[in-house]
């Protein structure tokens, strides 16, 4: 039996913490609360895993570290196997070889003073792959992969539309063949019309390159179209993953069943599902987590069984199921039944 390769990327247990800010006496140690908290995830070399959840959940934050634009406090980044430091100089330039991220918003990525060509150039030059006339010609391929002309080179970004902008942000992006790309919200600065253009063309790089995509998203219909395997994220921690298929059509956790109800549908399968699932109340602060399971607070799950004590008190953890799929829920079965009225709001 031949052995299983290594995942493109594997992220074991990493957190991040930020000092919260606010008036403190002198000499007194800044409080802190955690943005990320345990995440653990692996994406297989071909393979697109969708990240979402709501605003605030800790998806961008996860991207900036793996690429190490965000410092971790705690866990581990493998790349290809290979145990990665980003505070570490020459393994900070390693990464970025072989780790990019595709920004949300295509205006702002790009140095406006600097012409498509010396944007493009740049990976060649800090990573010392090409020099001269050969220079060129690569910036001049680059160009024509993401369906761009090569005169285009002698532009600022600001003479481009806003997918033109995000073609060239792709093309910066592979311009070292990197093994895994973050596409954190790439399409969503976008108008409708070019979202699907700029999808396929992520789409047909990942497939010629056999590169593994964390696929950041709030657009759950584009994730059904794209990912393969889908991560759902609460608080800065992952409550769920699973096939993406098999996702969208059951949860096994209480909090993506929501999310998963809350997609425009064309048609329901059922009444239960025409009726979108409604949370109680806001998102709680990073700084202020509640006890037990995070999402009690707002879980409609955890009204309909009478507030059971373990979710107060204990947190749980992301464990595999008899189907594969994983799930961080004391009653995954009971998440894949629709809502109904819930009861009075528990404390």
């Amino acid at each position: 039996m031949r052995p299983t390769p290594n995942p493109a990327l594997r992220i074991d247990r990493l957190s991040v913490e930020f000092s919260a800010s606010g008036n403190r006496k002198l000499f007194e140690k800044p409080a802190t609360f955690k943005a990320l908290s345990d995440v653990s995830l692996t994406v297989r070399h071909g393979e697109v895993l969708g990240l979402i959840g709501e605003s605030g959940s800790g998806k961008t934050t996860l991207g900036k570290a793996i690429v190490g634009l965000t410092e971790t406090s705690a866990g581990g980044i493998q790349v290809n196997g290979q145990n990665i430091d980003p505070s570490n100089s020459p393994e900070r330039l390693n990464l970025a070889r072989q780790v990019q991220m595709v920004f949300q918003d295509p205006y702002s990525s790009l140095h406006p003073r600097k012409t498509i060509g010396r944007i493009l150039s740049e990976p060649f030059r800090i990573q010392k792959t090409a020099s001269g006339p050969e220079l060129g010609d690569r910036v001049d391929t680059l160009l024509r992969r993401v369906g761009l002309s090569p005169d285009h080179a002698a532009r600022y970004p600001q003479q481009f539309s806003g997918g033109q902008r995000q073609r060239i942000a792709i093309a910066r992006a592979i311009a070292s063949s990197p093994s895994v790309i973050i596409a954190d919200e790439p399409v969503s600065a976008l108008d409708v019309s070019v979202q699907a253009q700029i999808l396929n063309l992520l789409d047909d790089l990942r497939a010629e390159q056999n590169m593994a995509m964390l696929f950041i998203s709030h657009d759950l219909s584009v994730v059904r179209h794209l990912c393969q395997r889908i991560a759902v994220m609460y608080l800065g921690r992952i409550v769920e993953i699973g096939p993406a298929k098999e996702m969208t059509a059951a949860a096994a956790h209480p909090y993506t069943a929501a999310l998963m109800s809350a997609a425009p549908r064309v048609k329901a399968r059922n009444r239960a599902q025409a009726a979108p699932i409604v949370l109680s109340g806001d998102v709680p602060s990073h700084a202020a987590i509640p006890s037990g399971c995070p999402f009690r607070t707002r879980c409609w799950l955890y009204e309909q069984k009478g507030c059971p004590a373990r979710c107060r008190t204990e947190t749980p953890r992301l464990e595999t199921l008899p189907c594969g799929r994983q799930s961080a829920c004391f009653f995954p079965k009971e998440a894949a039944a629709p809502a109904r009225s819930p009861a009075a709001a528990c404390s």
